[in-house]
């Protein structure tokens, strides 16, 4: 029997069962649960931490350039590195890299900044 014949024979009982449409319907709420659902956590989780940035917070750029936020736009930020300021996208702000850089000391060194407006404003 010729390959092609075997690949075009139609499956035996004719048209679609019930049973393969219960099947496409577990699929596709697998695919849901396993890779759509996630991945707009992901974002979401993405988005409210560059939402939530501060001026002095250190952070790391999708691009590896490590710097502190100087000023907060609101299409981007402008990042002081060693060798000056430039302006970014506010989606070149990678919170995985961040975190794995600085990780609590991040937010430390944030408390502490806090810390230092607050005891300026009540001088």
């Amino acid at each position: 029997m010729n390959l092609l014949s075997i690949f075009l024979q139609a499956a035996p009982g004719g048209g679609s069962s019930p049973m393969m449409l219960i099947m496409m319907g577990v699929m596709f709420v697998g695919f849901y649960f396993l890779m759509i659902r996630p991945q707009q956590k992901k974002a979401k989780q993405e988005k409210n931490f560059q939402e939530t940035l501060k001026v002095g917070t250190r952070v790391v750029l999708t691009s590896g350039l490590h710097g502190r936020i100087a000023q907060v736009q609101d299409d981007g930020f402008v990042i002081e590195t060693l060798s000056g300021k430039l302006k970014f996208e506010k989606a070149a702000v990678s919170r995985e890299f961040t975190e794995n850089r600085f990780g609590d000391k991040a937010k430390a060194t944030e408390k502490t900044e806090d810390k230092k407006e607050i005891e300026t404003e009540k001088k």
